[in-house]
């Protein structure tokens, strides 16, 4: 049975992110909120934001329970997943990670994240229209689907379990969703665990580890802008397209 001291909350900035407001915080042993999202509700325990975060968008107080989360510490927690360009340089995916690799949940549950972006003119995000950096012409963020499967695959090789709280038809997240009540019924982990394992070849996932091990697009500082030029877009699609092709939907 997963207790509260294994369930971590990953709050992102989508219009649903709101829904968050209204759970019952004793499910959950940490709350994380991704840039903007602290202000869903004043009990996170985490922040986590990148380096270019506008310093107006901070909190103005921050609790001596509450920590922020920036590159100097998850850098180092995400090049020991096999570093950015494989996770992808969004801030979900870099949540994610350094959440699996600090707090070892056995659930990580996310709201907000579906990276789903409406054409109109409509709200992006809970507090009005923003930048889609998931969207962004990036070199590791050219599918968005096989990085979460991807991540899904890791956080299963440490026993824990991604599910998607969005209520959303659409996904980029390729986690199971669940119900906020069916998170709080659930009674066997280890049954789940087992099951989404059982959705990867793993044949397909060596195949795609071991590409990301020959190219080598490993960069320790994070910073793999700077190295676009030794970076080839085909291989690191190739690289996907193993990992998507290694996930039964």
């Amino acid at each position: 049975m997963a207790h509260k001291a294994d369930i971590v909350l990953i709050i992102g900035s989508a219009p649903d992110a709101l829904s968050a407001r209204a759970w019952d915080n004793s499910l959950f042993s940490h709350i994380v909120a991704i840039n903007n999202a602290w202000r869903v509700r004043d009990d996170w325990d985490y922040l986590v934001h990148p380096e270019d975060f506008p310093a107006e968008n901070m909190p103005r107080q921050v609790s001596s329970e509450q920590s922020i989360i920036t590159a100097k510490q998850y850098v180092d927690i995400q090049n020991g997943f096999g570093g950015f360009v494989y996770a992808g340089g969004t801030m979900a995916y870099t949540t994610a990670y350094w959440a699996l690799g600090h707090l070892r949940p056995k659930i990580l549950v996310f709201i907000g994240c579906d990276m789903i972006y409406a054409s109109s003119n409509n709200a992006t995000h809970f507090y009005g229209i923003g930048s889609a950096d998931p969207l962004r012409d990036d070199i590791t963020l050219q599918s968005l689907e096989a990085k979460s499967a991807r991540l899904m695959y890791h956080a299963l090789q440490h026993g824990c379990l991604c599910l998607n709280l969005s209520q959303l038809s659409e996904s980029r997240l390729l986690f199971p969703k669940v119900s906020i009540q069916q998170l709080s019924e659930y009674d066997d982990v280890e049954v789940e665990l087992k099951l989404a394992r059982e959705r990867f070849d793993i044949a397909q996932i060596e195949q795609a580890k071991r590409l990301e091990l020959d190219l080598g697009y490993y960069f320790e500082s994070g910073r793999y802008w700077e190295h676009l030029d030794g970076i080839c877009a085909k291989q690191c699609l190739a690289v996907d397209r193993l990992w998507m092709d290694g996930l039964t939907l």
